[in-house]
């Protein structure tokens, strides 16, 4: 999960270099790469290709689609480090849903600490003009479609290859992309094919390992780890972007990855 989380900070970085291009668009070239990829991985493995609970992982496909555009569209608009900090409520999300949909218990003194953490994403969005409440709105669907995402990913774990989970995802993803590209298409030019083929390389590795992290352990402590981006994200939007914060904005991400982690080292 700490490798997974490393290339998607890269992957997060590639995403914000190319701004002129269409979120929606990066998606689809993404989705393309990643399903030609992983169709030669699941042929090498002699892997059936569909799985077996097609239902979920169309469901797994469609909610991850959702979250992946949501949270694509606050990469390119909001700052990178506050984009990726509202992002790290779908752990929350994953743990809350996990309740429902894989019969996980939590702690009552749990629900204090995501409180803790929504109270530090109101004082980032609040205190932070370049964040609107639409952003903040988009990059809360993006969080809960996550959340969503990745239950389903525990609850047909013992059902379904790793490489059949991630399959499906751009199965669902391609048509839904190419459709809204159609209208928005901007064409890549020079260093864009390259920056957007890194994307696809990133992304596959990146979601290939975190997949067999979800499936191997339990959620809230494997959600946990990924954490650790919101330190690159800061360095890489600091030195790459220009990208400044003020204290208070601080005090919101602290407040954040605190709540998280007491309700991983809660857990017992």
């Amino acid at each position: 999960m700490l490798f997974a989380g490393f290339l998607f900070s890269l992957m997060n970085v590639s995403v914000k270099l190319i701004p002129h291009i269409p979120a929606i668009e990066i998606i689809l070239f993404r989705s393309v790469f990643s399903l030609i990829f992983t169709f030669l991985l699941i042929k090498k493995a002699g892997v059936p290709l569909f799985g077996n609970n097609k239902k979920l992982l169309v469901l797994r496909g469609i909610v991850g689609s959702i979250g992946l555009i949501a949270f694509f569209y606050n990469l390119q608009t909001i700052p990178l480090a506050s984009a990726v900090t509202i992002n790290y409520l779908a752990p929350i999300f994953t743990t809350i849903l996990g309740i429902f949909i894989v019969k996980e218990r939590v702690r009552t003194m749990q629900f204090v600490y995501f409180g803790i953490s929504f109270i530090g994403v109101i004082i980032i969005e609040g205190f932070d003009p370049r964040i609107t409440f639409f952003d903040l709105s988009v990059g809360l669907i993006a969080a809960l479609a996550m959340g969503i995402a990745y239950n389903l990913i525990r609850k047909i774990s013992n059902s379904e290859h790793p490489l059949v989970i991630m399959f499906y995802f751009p199965l669902i993803t391609i048509p839904i992309a190419a459709v809204f590209s159609y209208f928005i298409w901007v064409m890549p030019q020079k260093w864009d094919w390259a920056i957007l083929l890194a994307v696809g390389f990133l992304t596959q590795f990146a979601q290939y390992f975190m997949t067999l992290a979800y499936q191997n352990a339990n959620l809230s402590k494997v959600a946990s780890l990924s954490y650790i981006g919101i330190i690159y994200a800061l360095g890489f939007g600091f030195f790459i972007f220009d990208e400044t914060f003020s204290l208070i904005s601080f005090v919101g991400m602290f407040l954040v990855l605190g709540g998280v982690l007491l309700n991983v080292t809660s857990r017992k």
